[in-house]
């Protein structure tokens, strides 16, 4: 479904997302815990979250670090699209992407309403 481009910054984490043949419309994306994704996608663990808090970047006791903003998919399929994470590290600390088992960058059929536990609905 396409490729992601992780930049670590002095701030946080750099996603490029480069995308095609997903349907229009608003898609969920979510880092999660483990660097797999073998359908039906359970694989992956759930979202990347090393503080242990609730879901949803507009819940008062959230968010995940992996929670990302929605991403709206254009009529043709193709995206490329920029996020920031500032929680997120390639390779540092309790927040590294690199560690033994690695991490997911998933793109789910839904939306995130950015409340729902645990992963917003979508």
């Amino acid at each position: 479904m396409g490729e992601v481009e992780l930049t670590q910054t002095p701030h946080g984490l750099l996603l490029r997302l480069y995308l095609f043949g997903l349907p229009p419309g608003v898609h969920a994306v979510h880092v999660h815990t483990v660097g797999s994704c073998e359908p039906p996608f359970k694989s992956a663990g759930g979202h990347f979250n090393p503080d242990l808090t609730v879901h949803g970047v507009l819940n008062p006791e959230g968010p995940h670090a992996g929670d990302l903003p929605n991403i709206h998919m254009p009529k043709d399929g193709s995206l490329m699209v920029e996020l920031f994470a500032s929680q997120l590290s390639l390779d540092t600390g309790s927040y590294a992407l690199l560690d033994a088992d690695g991490a997911a960058i998933i793109v789910h059929t839904g939306a995130d309403d950015y409340t729902s536990a645990p992963a917003g609905n979508a």
